[in-house]
């Protein structure tokens, strides 16, 4: 394994992040590769993720950042309690993009989507086009601070293929930009 990927790991590892190793996945005809795996358990020391996800190690290390500086504070300050759990729609998935042949960032280990936030105290904030105020506010408020630690950001609004999901992934973009929708 490449000292990146071990590096990577024991930060990880540092964040309290809980994971397994995952073999190789690839298709040669298709061009999907995801070369060093992981299945993520959680996102830190108290944020779980269910199912759990198969990303590449910076998708996970990117996610689990968020969760604990980003995700965790929001739900905090809307809600006055912890985030529980992240509800994951879809991670590692061999697959092009819907309607083009251009592979997906899910075929690489490299996007993570998410379709729910579930509160300590059993409450679940679901991503979707209409949401409750309070639950539309928090939403917006993750949606805005995910542009710019990941390079594509796309959700309810953005088109049907996203109405029911966050999509984050880190996709490098020309000029070091961003994709927000």
């Amino acid at each position: 394994m490449p000292a990146e990927e071990v590096a990577c790991r024991e930060r990880l590892r540092g964040l309290g992040v809980e994971f397994e190793e995952h073999k190789a996945e690839s298709d040669r005809d298709i061009g999907c590769s995801i070369p060093y795996p992981l299945v993520l358990k959680s996102l830190g020391k108290s944020i779980a993720i269910a199912p759990g996800a198969e990303l590449n190690c910076a998708m996970a290390e990117a996610a689990a950042r968020f969760a604990g500086n980003v995700i965790q504070p929001a739900a905090k300050a809307e809600f006055g309690t912890d985030l529980k759990s992240i509800g994951q729609a879809s991670a590692f998935v061999c697959r092009p993009r819907n309607g083009t042949r251009k592979l997906s960032e899910h075929a690489f280990g490299n996007a993570l989507d998410i379709a729910s936030f579930t509160l300590a105290d059993g409450r679940t904030i679901e991503v979707g086009p209409a949401p409750p105020d309070k639950d539309a506010k928090f939403l917006d408020a993750v949606r805005k601070a995910a542009c710019g630690p990941f390079k594509t950001v796309l959700g309810p609004g953005s088109d049907a293929d996203h109405s029911l999901h966050l999509h984050l992934d880190l996709e490098p973009r020309r000029h070091g930009g961003t994709f927000c929708q």
